[in-house]
């Protein structure tokens, strides 16, 4: 019996997303990518007020797009992105992550949208930012379920991610809380009941 050629092809795209190469050289593609976009956006002189701005809102704009995707994508049906972070839930010390080649399409394609309804300069230092943010975001991940913190800021913060993966209708945000506390996904652990 044959299977159908498009399931196929996500089976691929998700096996090859499950490597160590895959992992590290998405990061590395991000990583020049934020670089070129941040350079040219200071090289094209938005002023420090303005690109301070346009950096500090791509920041913001991304902790909102991690939740968005964690929430709604991630914990979905659709195939390509339900299937790849299944298999993080159940391997959280794998190297599970995106297609290397989709995070770089999305933002490029992002920053032609801005680059059309905003100054240049602007627009490449908000979809920079954006970038970091992304980037900044999975090494977060990585290193929430790679590295044993002693210092107890850091092990509340890496805690409440270990949290999502026994509760995964709660805390989907691993940077920040800030999205789970104002849409109410944040994790309340319930009172003994004696």
């Amino acid at each position: 019996m044959m299977r159908n050629p498009v399931r196929n092809g996500v089976d691929a795209i998700v096996r090859m997303s499950s490597t160590r190469t895959n992992y590290w050289g998405e990061l590395a593609v991000d990583v020049v990518l934020g670089v070129v976009l941040m350079v040219e956006g200071a090289r094209r002189h938005p002023g420090a007020l303005l690109g301070t701005l346009a950096i500090a809102l791509g920041l913001f704009a991304f902790s909102f797009v991690e939740y968005f995707f964690h929430r709604w994508m991630f914990h979905t049906r659709i195939p390509l992105f339900a299937q790849g972070h299944e298999l993080h839930h159940q391997h959280p010390l794998g190297y599970d992550s995106l297609p290397f080649f989709l995070p770089p399409l999305i933002l490029l394609a992002l920053t032609g949208v801005f680059v059309a309804l905003m100054p240049t300069g602007f627009a490449l230092l908000l979809a920079g930012a954006i970038t970091f943010g992304y980037i900044l975001y999975g090494l977060a991940h990585f290193t929430i379920h790679h590295v044993r913190f002693k210092q107890p800021l850091l092990r509340r913060w890496a805690g409440a991610h270990h949290v999502h993966h026994y509760h995964p209708d709660s805390n989907f945000g691993v940077t920040t809380p800030l999205w789970d506390v104002l849409l109410g996904t944040r994790y309340v652990r319930q009172a003994r009941v004696s």
